[in-house]
């Protein structure tokens, strides 16, 4: 071995050191690798650990069927940070004591990091319903936004790299075209985000509905309520889902209330959620 080749290997392996003491998250991704087996277990439990079932019979038996799969996402479910750098996020979602999740952080300059595997079910969601769905963690891929929710602009490179990231999803899951939506959507009233988002942008790859650039009159029978409701918004506190339709469709004007430029809006939308 000559210098040359010494040095190289003393530089590789300075590298290899300086990067491996230098990772920050080494003792939770042992946490996750754990949790995973242990999820792992629990699925190859047959019959499940603990399940009894009240009837005639006297013993409860398995028998493993060939026709079965991995249970699937059918939504995605975008989220803005509210914090103010991509390490904040990372920190936030590594506590156990913050109890949140989100499979994907999305960071201003396009780097995506992934935090659950998609089959999982992460903490993203909380309390909300969108259409029948309460339990959206359970059904859902919850994809972070690295913005804080003020200040910031939504950057080239952050959209670009979400649209390929929604392309790989879509795709892989088949999730339907109407199932991209914000959390707003969801969890009308106690959730805003993401905020002044380009889902026009979104819309025109595919991931999520936007309403045509020529709009036709509205029907003066026409039911704005349950419009909201067909297109998923929970009405049961209804100005918050005018509220929560306006963050998402409208953004320049987010009041409680519907002018006759929303209602067109509304309409428009409508008709496509049939």
């Amino acid at each position: 071995m000559n210098r040359y080749q010494s040095l190289f290997l003393a530089a590789a392996f300075g590298l290899l050191v300086a990067g491996c003491s230098t990772y920050k998250y080494k003792a939770t991704d042992k946490v996750y690798k754990n949790n995973a087996k242990a999820f792992s277990e629990i699925i190859k439990a047959t019959p499940p650990e603990n399940q009894k079932i009240d009837s005639l019979y006297s013993e409860q038996y398995f028998v493993g069927t060939t026709n079965m799969g991995i249970r699937k996402p059918n939504f995605v479910i975008i989220h803005h940070t509210a914090q103010d750098s991509l390490e904040q996020t990372l920190r936030t979602f590594t506590l156990t004591r913050t109890g949140t999740s989100s499979h994907y952080v999305v960071s201003r300059d396009g780097k995506v990091v992934q935090m659950v595997n998609d089959y999982l079910r992460a903490q993203h969601a909380g309390v909300g319903k969108w259409g029948s769905v309460t339990d959206m963690n359970s059904c859902s891929i919850g994809i972070e936004m690295d913005n804080n929710g003020t200040t910031d602009i939504w950057t080239d490179a952050q959209i670009n790299s979400l649209c390929a990231l929604l392309g790989t999803l879509k795709k892989k899951y088949s999730i339907p075209t109407a199932n991209f939506i914000g959390h707003a959507d969801f969890a009308p009233g106690r959730k805003n985000d993401p905020k002044n988002f380009p889902w026009k942008t979104l819309a025109q790859k595919g991931y999520g509905l936007w309403y045509d650039d020529v709009l036709d009159s509205v029907p003066e029978n026409f039911d704005t309520t349950a419009a909201l409701k067909v297109i998923g918004y929970n009405v049961q506190r209804l100005n918050y889902a005018i509220e929560a339709f306006k963050i998402h469709y409208i953004q320049t004007d987010i009041t409680q209330t519907l002018t006759d430029f929303d209602k067109q809006v509304l309409y428009n939308l409508y008709k496509k959620s049939f």
